[in-house]
């Protein structure tokens, strides 16, 4: 009881399946290509002319940069507090200009953990503002007068993600040229603090198999001392120069500045 008939014939059993037999359209033909869509670090990072005002309720003073002032400042939607480098355009040369842009461009192509990640840049009339991530922790320099030297242990942690840190912008292939325990903040001030490397206004993209010739970044100062020396000897040079900066960082880690 209650079993239901075909209502084709048993002889026509083969033209229900040639009944259900649609054809499939073909693909429609896409103009652009997966690396044009691909969803990048730069895909999120804006790049506005608003009233910053209107968008943060700023707070302290976190310190001065050599083109401009750091200081705290709370998103008045989300209530996330960051930093902001607010940078003064009149006081740049057209070199610093470029290397502010250089950098914001380099850094929206950029997203690893022991990056300082920037959230946005605000542009007005007078500053480049660009907001970042907020670490309270200081420079890596500034612990490292505290502490005079570290343990191997501490050492390796501290080693272990800056290099995680340049291996990455190795294999995108961009050089940063300015390593220094001055361009390392921490986190926090916890022992356990994450790595966050910054400053990359020197730093530059090298296909492989090209060289760098140009001395730039603390290579123009008078206490060179992260500086690979084919840079100042061969004025020849690749990303491998970033190694050298880390092998310094090392030595100053165990045996103090």
């Amino acid at each position: 009881m209650g079993c239901c008939q075909d209502s084709l014939p048993p002889d026509s059993g083969d033209q229900r399946f040639e009944a259900l037999s649609v054809p499939i359209p073909k693909p429609i033909a896409r103009e652009s290509s997966p690396q044009e869509v691909k969803i990048q670090a730069r895909s999120f990072l804006q790049h506005s002319k608003e009233d910053l005002a209107q968008i943060y309720e700023r707070g302290k003073k976190l310190g001065d940069g050599a083109f401009g002032v750091v200081y705290s400042a709370t998103h008045k939607v989300s209530g996330d507090i960051r930093a902001i480098k607010s940078i003064a355009k009149g006081k740049l040369t057209k070199n610093q200009t470029d290397s502010i842009l250089n950098e914001i461009r380099i850094l929206q192509s950029l997203d690893h953990p022991n990056i300082l990640k920037i959230v946005e840049v605000v542009e007005d009339e007078t500053c480049f503002h660009l907001v970042s991530e907020l670490c309270m922790g200081g420079e890596l320099f500034d612990r490292i007068i505290e502490q005079h030297s570290f343990s191997e242990e501490i050492a390796a942690t501290y080693m272990r993600q800056l290099l995680s840190a340049v291996a990455y912008c190795h294999d995108h292939h961009i050089c940063h040229r300015d390593l220094k325990p001055e361009n390392l903040l921490l986190e926090n001030s916890s022992p356990n603090a994450l790595l966050k490397v910054i400053d990359f206004g020197t730093s530059c993209k090298l296909d492989p198999g090209d060289s760098l010739k140009s001395i730039t970044g603390t290579v123009n100062t008078t206490q060179p001392y992260y500086i690979a020396p084919e840079i100042l000897t061969d004025r020849q040079y690749d990303l491998k120069c970033d190694i050298w900066s880390c092998g310094v960082i090392l030595f100053v880690l165990l045996c103090s500045i």
